[in-house]
């Protein structure tokens, strides 16, 4: 898997079959420092994460392996939003706006189904 953050979106009225109702996510991969990294992924996107948060992506022959992916021409897919990590020489906690939106969206929910 690798580190991202979802950097923008992508749409197309014409598309293979296999993808249809799949929403797509430009991600730029990033090192432990949150520094962007050369390179960038479309990722269909399976955890309905947005521009702004810090992802998981896992590419190739894994990424077909979800239950919205399988079987489908995918070859990148962001399978987790991250809230933060830690390593032995750096813990961090994302504090994008797009994390701290949807943290509160997450706890609303939860408190209107009580």
């Amino acid at each position: 898997m690798i580190l991202g953050r979802v950097i923008g979106t992508v749409w197309a009225t014409q598309k293979d079959p296999g993808i249809e109702n799949l929403k797509l996510l430009i991600v730029r991969y990033l090192d432990l420092d949150k520094q962007p990294l050369k390179g960038f992924d479309v990722a269909v996107d399976t955890v309905q994460a947005g521009v702004g948060d810090l992802v998981l992506v896992a590419k190739g022959s894994s990424a077909r392996q979800t239950e919205q992916t399988q079987g489908k021409p995918v070859d990148a897919v962001v399978m987790a939003v991250v809230e933060g990590y830690h390593t032995e020489q750096l813990a961090t906690i994302d504090r994008s706006n797009a994390a701290r939106e949807r943290s509160a969206a997450a706890c609303l929910k939860g408190l209107q189904e009580e």
